[in-house]
């Protein structure tokens, strides 16, 4: 805490922003240009989120790194605002103006002034694991970048695969780095920030489809999830933006895209994920883009495109890019003997069970809330709510349960990115009000 010359308690001037998403990135920028100082917390080694996963965005179908890359680089540049990457917070104590935050900082095991990514060292590294950022579509070396335009643009050492770490031997990322950026000796250690106000912009999960073993996923491999096909189809994926089945790389001509996998189910989430609708249209689009032969279907319950020209965007889907809308509960997902899966239905307007085969099933699962919800909201000392998201007030979803402390993003609630950005804003001003009300 801190105290002025007569020994009064004084408000310290910086908002601690927990998540490195679009949400926490816009919360960070709207804060920088209002004076205010920023420490972003992000457990990952780059910033970006999801969002960076993300082939195009709708209702525009603009580029999503496009969108991303020059917020990135704004955060990384902008000197109101301090990056703390493979962060976790672990500690809270103080109150409203005067919050003392120990963050545990992970080693990266390269020196962030020396190392200049210019990728020698991915080049030379003989260890290839599954890439988490590619839905373990394809490998990455065990020295690595999450993504091309990551930020900040530094190498990470992945320790639980580098064999150096685990059997003692190699270092030839240190023997070829001219810049001498390796440092095997790096500790993880633990800082202290000291600031007015918190949002908590977490992010969110993917609902595991694998716990509704009748849809197929694991067992057929033309059965993928939202954010896999998301990887296949975009240019800088596995594909290179050539979609092709993962069974046997034939390109497909059929796709069936199924709504609301693990969402309006009593047996996993009862709630809406609010989003699944639209990006299915979006993916189904995009696909459209790369072949115009090729023809989507998308089984849903009932639509929700409550957002701005999102019923346009629907209509013009169906009117330019050959996509059609059933309206089906879907019962199971099987496969004949060319690996084609056959999705079997109820017609909901006709009670009828119908099947179709297609060459690859989309499942569009749900928005959980992050797996470590639970962990974060014990040491913050906030309330999650009966699904475990973090919870906001009924009629202010931005104020948590504690004051000065606010939340933004689909950490809250499932949304979009154009939802999570408005509410990024808004915990911004909130936040910005107890700094600036000094």
């Amino acid at each position: 805490m801190l105290k002025n010359g007569d020994g009064l308690m004084e408000k310290t001037g910086a908002v601690l922003i927990i998540g490195g998403g679009i949400a926490g990135i816009q919360a960070s920028l709207d804060l920088a240009e209002r004076g205010v100082n920023v420490e972003l917390v992000e457990k990952n080694a780059c910033i970006g989120g999801r969002m960076a996963q993300l082939d195009k965005t709708f209702p525009t179908n603009d580029c999503s790194i496009c969108i991303l890359a020059p917020k990135l680089a704004e955060c990384s540049h902008n000197s109101k605002i301090t990056l703390h990457t493979l962060s976790e917070v672990k500690e809270l104590s103080g109150n409203v103006g005067n919050f003392k935050v120990k963050v545990l900082k992970k080693a990266r095991y390269v020196k962030e002034d020396r190392c200049i990514n210019c990728g020698v060292c991915v080049e030379k590294c003989p260890m290839r694991v599954n890439d988490e950022f590619d839905m373990n579509l394809r490998k990455r070396k065990a020295i690595y970048i999450d993504y091309v335009q990551g930020v900040p643009a530094i190498m990470t050492i992945d320790k639980e695969n580098c064999l150096f770490f685990t059997k003692g031997t190699c270092k030839i990322c240190e023997s070829v780095c001219e810049r001498e950026a390796i440092d095997f000796d790096q500790k993880d250690k633990e800082i202290e920030l000291f600031v007015g106000s918190i949002i908590i912009a977490a992010g969110y999960d993917m609902f595991d489809v694998s716990l509704i073993p009748r849809l197929g996923y694991g067992r057929i491999n033309n059965v993928v999830t939202g954010l896999e096909f998301e990887r296949l189809i975009c240019a800088s994926g596995p594909l290179g933006g050539h979609l092709v089945r993962p069974s046997d790389k034939k390109e497909p001509k059929k796709l069936a895209f199924i709504n609301c996998v693990g969402s309006r189910d009593i047996k996993n989430n009862p709630y809406c994920s609010s989003c699944c609708c639209m990006y299915t249209t979006k993916e189904a689009m995009i696909a459209h883009e790369h072949d115009n032969g090729l023809k989507s279907t998308i089984f849903y319950i009932d639509l929700r495109a409550p957002g701005k020209d999102f019923q346009k965007y629907i209509k013009r889907g169906i009117r330019d890019y050959n996509l059609n809308y059933v309206k089906a509960k879907v019962a199971k997902i099987i496969e004949d003997k060319e690996k084609n899966p056959i999705v079997i239905y109820e017609d909901i307007n006709t009670f009828k069970i119908k099947q179709e085969i297609f060459d690859i099933v989309i499942l569009a699962n749900t928005i959980v809330p992050k797996r470590d919800a639970g962990e974060l909201a014990k040491v913050l000392g906030v309330e999650l709510d009966h699904y475990n998201f973090f919870k906001g007030e009924t009629y202010h979803p931005q104020i948590t349960s504690k004051k000065g402390i606010f939340l933004c993003g689909a950490c809250r609630e499932p949304m979009d990115i154009p939802t999570s950005v408005i509410d990024a804003s808004s915990a911004a001003a909130r936040a910005a009000e107890i700094i600036i009300e000094r």
